[in-house]
């Protein structure tokens, strides 16, 4: 960072932040010739199905009762769910909600790795609240949802086992039953009931930041797991421990298409045809059904232009009424918001299509508001409003929640040695082995000897963060430490056992460097985490000039090396492959390190095998096994065992000029654009974590979940917050065509000093224009506000635009309380502030 002290605060600047996230969801899709915007399914076309559970008349009846002595806002309130960041305990008991879920970034105290006796009080303080007596309205109890994706993720303890990806590699039915049955134990033991579990997503386009959260690119896997995963996590319809017990509520998600939209773009569009939204996309249902899945999520994504969340011909033609499907349906964070006509605190339409809860994290109070009126005023049906409640509540009688009792006092409850237990970690250390799949091996390099003398290498070595990847401790997985996995091995602490206990000698050396040559080397790297929005990417090459490096030094000096690749998607490496003798596509493998140390050393064979299409080329983005002209490097269901012959023939290193970030994206999806970092702090010493003193930084909600940032400025010393370059760009031509830096914010809190916006280039060389008045107007307006700076006001105020290094810098000696949604380098339509 060489935007100085002093040409900081020459400008009258202190705190500085420059986080922005560019609005993510295309709303309106562009449509493909022939398929018409707004066209219904015709469930007719689609496979019929009788209802899975008989109807029971002992359930029905106490429904009827329910229903019968209800209030309007008690119906209303049961449709709602709330995240826990956003409701407290009185709320639910004052508002009726029939719901709470903790989002990837909310827990107990609001702290992301608060301890697990914590959730279990939490999960006491909410029943309790819902089962307090109001008047003469029966007492119906709260249920709490949580993305228990790789185990029960949210809690410090818990045992983390691979993501989807590689379970799909694993091919194995029996072993996802069994990891459904830990999780749910986990889940118990924290006073949990409900998980947004099992993705059923089809996977067609590896750019998708959620690829790694679908079991393979063919609905084969996903529909031969959808039945054991669910019994594993619901127990078995007709047995008296179906739904409780050891067992939870459980979803299919994201109904439907979520895994098709066009460029793998997040909530984006499945353009195509019915027959192959049906084909492609619906088979995992079928069998989650036929297991008696008892809630169904709906898909951010839209068909067709259609968002799904207010598609009535999906919801309720197929699934309720084709497919006899008696649960309910939940929506995603804040979807119905998206829904034509809607936003995130007012939409009908989205129930009145079929939809039976809200997920309305934070803007449920105001959605409480208008759906009552709504309910009371006709535009809702009551019969709509009584069916969805009918579902729920239909629901919490098979699960057994009215006699429960609090979640501490039931099954497993407070049971915390059962986190992580020496069983669960067994299953997730097996998962591991047989997830793993081996796509070179020249010279039958491996199994290696455990008794010589190993070097393990590259920054996934030791690396719990990067191993377990997103939704682990918090939505991106990002933020964590090595102490909040006390039950957990890292690859090279299960390195370092299996070394050891063969009489070797195993050395962690991240940077790669020795003393002694060793036998062999094994260099752990990979994709850093990542969960939806912040994990599209352009395209799905990888780059990692460090660990590349490294690699090419060790093969210089003639040590045999062994590349683990961790990532949440197959992914053009063909350099890496080049550079290593061996190369395990690890995936993402949660918890469990030694199972990768078992392979590697011989204690079990590689059995995985791909559940993706290995790209050829870095622009070979949507490969997909029988896709006309096919021709992937690694083919689907592809993996070597020891027996084969696993030498490979040099590949092409040409790394394909496709779809690199908009270069005019500052920040966007969660992340500085391509090749710029964000950095905050003091001037003097910046991070791209610096904590709360100078500047505190959430995530926050504008269209989607944590689709923009809040930033609050404390006023307690000078500090800045840039967004750097990692080389300086030319903006002269972009000047000169009249381009402007366009920020999109909302104020919560006028500033109280001066506050700059800047750019940088280089040492003493910056310059901008003062921005408090504005700020200050944008805060009593109360609303989303647009600032266009025309990039000549900064070369008039001195920086050099052949040689920007920090494109945007927000600067203040004073306390300011913003939210930034995004800033980019564009073409002004509109307004634009005057140069002086």
């Amino acid at each position: 960072m060489s935007l100085s002290r002093a040409a900081v605060l020459a400008l009258g600047a202190t705190s500085l932040v420059a986080l922005l996230v560019p609005n993510f969801i295309e709303r309106a899709a562009a449509q493909t010739a022939g398929l018409a915007k707004d066209a219904p399914v015709t469930p007719e076309n689609w496979p019929a199905r009788a209802a899975t559970v008989a109807a029971d008349p002992a359930v029905e009846r106490q429904v009827d009762a329910l229903l019968a002595a209800m209030s309007i806002e008690q119906k209303v309130g049961q449709i709602i769910q709330a995240d826990i960041a956003s409701v407290t305990p009185d709320d639910v008991y004052r508002y009726h909600l029939g719901s709470v879920l903790n989002g990837g970034n909310s827990d107990p105290g609001g702290r992301y790795n608060a301890p697990a006796k914590d959730w279990l009080t939490a999960a006491d303080a909410f029943y309790a609240a819902s089962m307090k007596r109001h008047g003469n309205l029966p007492r119906i109890p709260v249920i709490w949802g949580s993305d228990a994706v790789h185990g029960h993720n949210n809690v410090v303890g818990a045992t983390l086992f691979p993501h989807n990806i590689g379970l799909g590699a694993a091919r194995n039915p029996d072993l996802i039953r069994r990891i459904g049955a830990a999780t749910a134990i986990e889940m118990r033991v924290t006073g949990l009931d409900w998980t947004f579990a099992p993705t059923l997503a089809v996977v067609r386009d590896d750019r998708w930041g959620r690829t790694y959260e679908g079991f393979g690119e063919s609905p084969e896997i996903a529909t031969s797991y959808a039945a054991p995963l669910i019994e594993g996590l619901q127990g078995k319809i007709g047995e008296k421990d179906w739904l409780r017990g050891p067992h939870i509520i459980a979803t299919a998600k994201h109904f439907l298409g979520d895994g098709g939209t066009s460029g793998g773009k997040d909530q984006g569009d499945a353009v195509m045809p019915e027959a192959q939204l049906r084909d492609l996309f619906s088979p995992p249902y079928l069998p989650a059904l036929d297991a008696g899945v008892q809630s169904v999520m709906v898909s951010f994504s839209s068909w067709n232009g259609v968002k799904m969340h207010g598609n009535p011909s999906l919801m309720t033609g197929v699934m309720k009424d084709r497919w006899n499907f008696d649960g309910f349906l939940v929506g995603d964070w804040n979807g119905h918001g998206q829904v034509a006509g809607c936003t995130a605190t007012d939409c009908p339409q989205s129930v009145i299509a079929g939809l039976d809860m809200y997920m309305a994290p934070d803007s449920w109070k105001d959605l409480y508001r208008t759906t009552l009126s709504h309910a009371r005023g006709g535009t809702l049906p009551l019969a709509r409003l009584d069916d969805a409640v009918r579902r729920i509540l239909r629901v919490k009688v098979r699960a057994g929640l009215f006699e429960a009792g609090k979640p501490s006092s039931r099954p497993y409850g407070g049971r915390f040695e059962l986190l992580g237990s020496k069983e669960h970690r067994a299953l997730a250390r097996e998962a591991v082995r047989e997830s793993l799949v081996l796509l070179k091996n020249a010279g039958g390099l491996l199994p290696l000897k455990a008794g010589g003398q190993i070097l393990v290498a590259g920054d996934g070595a030791d690396n719990l963060t990067k191993q377990t990847g997103g939704w682990t401790l918090s939505w991106q997985g990002t933020g964590t430490k090595r102490s909040d996995f006390p039950n957990a091995q890292s690859i090279w602490e299960g390195i370092d056992e299996a070394v050891k206990a063969a009489g070797g000698t195993a050395t962690l050396s991240t940077d790669g460097s020795y003393s002694a040559k060793p036998d062999v080397a094994i260099v752990v790297f990979g994709e850093d985490p990542y969960a939806e929005f912040q994990g599209d990417r352009p395209d799905v090459g990888y780059d990692d000039a460090k660990n590349l490096a490294l690699l090419r030094s060790l093969k210089a000096a003639g040590v045999p090396t062994v590349a683990v690749f961790l990532s949440g998607r197959a992914m053009w490496v063909n350099p890496f492959l080049n550079a290593s003798d061996a190369f395990v596509a690890a995936w993402l493998p949660g918890s469990e390190g030694g199972g990768v140390a078992d392979i590697l050393f011989g204690k079990a064979d590689f059995r995985g095998k791909l559940p993706y299409s290995w790209p050829r080329s870095s622009d070979q983005t949507a490969v997909n096994v029988g896709d006309a002209n096919y021709d992937p490097l690694f083919a689907y269901g592809f993996g070597l065992t020891f027996a084969d012959k696993g030498d490979l023939a040099p590949l092409s290193e040409a790394r394909a000029r496709a779809a690199i970030a908009d270069p005019g994206t500052l920040f966007a999806a969660g992340k500085p654009g391509s090749g710029r970092r964000l950095l905050l702090g003091a001037p003097d010493a910046l991070s791209t974590n610096p904590g709360p003193q100078l500047i505190e930084a959430r995530p926050a909600d504008r269209t989607a979940q944590e689709d923009s940032v809040r930033l609050r400025w404390t006023g307690a010393g000078h500090a800045v917050a840039t967004i750097a370059q990692d080389t300086p760009a030319d903006l002269t031509r972009q000047t000169n065509g009249d381009l402007a830096l366009e920020l999109e914010l909302k104020v919560n809190a006028a500033p109280s000093a001066d506050v700059s916006l800047l750019m940088g280039c280089g040492a003493n060389c910056a310059g901008g224009i003062p921005v408090r008045s504005l700020l200050t107007e944008a805060a009593k307006a109360d609303k989303w506000t647009r600032i266009t700076v025309p990039l000549r006001c900064f070369e008039k105020a001195g920086v050099d635009m052949a040689r920007v290094e920090t494109p945007l810098t927000l600067a203040t000696a004073g306390s300011l309380d913003i939210t930034l949604s995004s800033a980019r380098i564009v073409s002004p339509s509109g307004p634009q502030l005057a140069c002086k």
